[in-house]
């Protein structure tokens, strides 16, 4: 039970920091315009030797900031709720802790998952009309890599909670 536990505090604590770069950078996009290559994130947009804010109010970045911004806060409240259940902090006995923390790990997978998704889908059908040379980057890369460690993280703490709540007996038969 131990070790499911472990692992999957690890994968979240790595995922959530993953998910912090992500979306903290603004290497989302890179694309070649005009003989130089620029970049975007979620919040601002780079050319070469300045970069500059979205000011306009586009709906698939808003909504991949704010799944974004609810995924990171599920994952650090499940890693909270995770290290709780590891040392045992029965300040709720009632509270299934271990369960907790893996259904909020997979509430953080599901809201980063749905934030790539919807960029994705929104970037491609976008960008592969309007631009030539464009492609994903870092960032963009480091956030699918946060929905992977998010989803392993869920597994690994619903497998603990499965390993303890049934015990297995030698009299089962």
């Amino acid at each position: 039970m131990y070790s499911f536990m472990g692992v999957g505090l690890f994968c979240a604590g790595v995922g959530n920091i993953l998910l912090i770069v992500s979306t903290a950078t603004d290497y989302w996009i890179q694309y070649r315009q005009s003989s130089s290559y620029m970049h975007q994130g979620l919040w601002r947009y780079c050319m070469p030797g300045k970069c500059f804010p979205h000011n306009d109010s586009i709906a698939h970045l808003d909504a991949t900031r704010a799944l974004m911004l609810l995924s990171l806060l599920a994952c650090f409240i499940g890693i909270i709720i995770g290290i709780m259940a590891f040392i045992h902090y029965s300040s709720f006995d009632r509270f299934d802790k271990t369960f907790a923390a893996g259904i909020l790990f997979f509430i953080s997978f599901f809201l980063v998952f749905l934030a790539m998704a919807v960029y994705t889908g929104v970037k491609i059908n976008y960008y592969g009309k309007h631009y030539g040379n464009w492609r994903f980057s870092w960032s963009y890369i480091i956030g699918w890599l946060s929905v992977v460690l998010t989803f392993f993280s869920g597994i690994f703490y619903i497998c603990a909670y499965r390993a303890h709540e049934c015990p297995r007996s030698a009299n089962s038969y």
